[in-house]
């Protein structure tokens, strides 16, 4: 996967808004609306960018209750992994998870509607699941950043 300068401004651009019109983008980057298209196809298919998304407030939704929860498994196998890697991408209430090296194997950052709702979700996903030796939830007070912007590194003129 590489990119040049021009598509690194476009990545930065679309990290900030992605609604921008190909026209706008291509105006701040010094491109036509067309030849911005192409480049914004090509970072899609060759994986640079990932797609395309809103940040939803979990309290305006009825969802107020946040946690981190880091889970360790009974044990590091390929099955076991992959298996909790499905569950935790078919569970609704687990907005991100991560593949983690420390002292747990995963960290999932859940949303609930209350306490008892989360209880009822780790009754059913934790507690059910006998490859989970145990996890410890963090609850969050205050989501003070939210996003998926990385630092774009702009490749130098060779």
């Amino acid at each position: 996967m590489q990119y040049d300068q021009i598509d690194a401004r476009i990545l930065e651009v679309v990290q900030e808004n992605n609604r921008l019109t190909s026209e706008v983008i291509g105006e701040m980057v010094g491109l036509s609306a067309t030849a911005c298209q192409r480049r914004l196809k090509r970072l899609r298919s060759d994986g640079i960018i990932e797609g395309d998304v809103a940040i939803v407030s979990p309290k305006a939704v009825g969802r107020p209750i946040q946690m981190l929860v880091l889970v360790t498994l009974e044990r590091e196998r390929a099955d076991i992994i992959d298996k909790f890697k499905k569950a935790i991408k078919s569970s609704a209430e687990v907005v991100n998870g991560f593949y983690v090296t420390g002292d747990a194997d995963f960290v999932v950052y859940i949303s609930a509607r209350s306490m008892d709702d989360y209880e009822q979700f780790t009754r059913r996903f934790f507690y059910q699941n006998p490859d989970i030796k145990g996890f410890k939830t963090m609850v969050i007070l205050d989501r003070v950043k939210a996003g998926f912007a990385v630092p774009i590194e702009i490749p130098s003129e060779d």
